[in-house]
């Protein structure tokens, strides 16, 4: 990989929380989506470039990526009366997950080495992403069995109290959590990406 191509690994999410009171079900709603953005460039460098310029802009960094994924929670709980108490009767977490990825126009008349550049390169920034959608996705599961757990409160009003705080510590918990991931995918993207250029190296060869 060429010095001037500086290629840094993909970032993470922008996460919206909406719980309402309302009729539920009792199983986590999830729903994932893909969207590409177009990119030129004819070197290693240039595509750096493209990406640069022309990747989804996060929230959380205030940045450009080669790569994003968009989250959004929501969901709807019941409450019912027990006695003078009040109860979640049941509780819905749903999940929204748009992944972002760069498509590359020139693929098709790339030079070997640089196909297999970016072979690697998007396949990486693809896994990258779908494992933000899966952490996404266990701490849905994870906010909604919290949810559940909640015991009876004296009125509705500490029960809306209660759901707020737990919605907060499992949220807040599934931000940390997608930002110690990309921490970790920062330190070891350059030697990441030198493993999977000798793989496919070594792959090609023996075809």
């Amino acid at each position: 990989m060429s010095n001037a191509c500086r290629f840094w690994p993909a970032a993470a999410t922008a996460a919206l929380l909406s719980i309402s009171a309302g009729t539920a079900h009792s199983e986590t709603i999830v729903r994932k989506s893909t969207s590409y953005f177009q990119i030129g460039g004819r070197t290693a460098a240039e595509i750096d470039d493209e990406l640069t310029r022309k990747g989804p802009m996060t929230q959380m960094t205030g940045n450009r990526h080669p790569g994003a994924t968009q989250i959004r929670f929501g969901g709807d709980l019941t409450y019912i009366r027990k006695g003078e108490r009040c109860a979640i009767e049941d509780a819905r977490v749903t999940l929204d997950t748009k992944i972002i990825l760069p498509r590359w126009k020139n693929r098709k008349r790339a030079t070997t080495e640089l196909a297999f550049i970016w072979d690697a390169l998007a396949a990486d920034i693809k896994r990258h992403e779908e494992r933000h959608a899966e952490i996404a996705r266990q701490y849905a599961r994870n906010l909604e069995k919290a949810l559940k757990r909640i015991p009876a409160q004296d009125d509705c009003d500490k029960m809306q109290d209660k759901v707020a705080e737990v919605t907060d510590r499992l949220t807040i918990a599934h931000d940390e959590a997608q930002m110690t991931f990309d921490r970790i995918e920062a330190k070891n993207f350059q030697n990441r990406m030198a493993r999977i250029l000798r793989y496919k190296s070594g792959r090609e060869s023996d075809n």
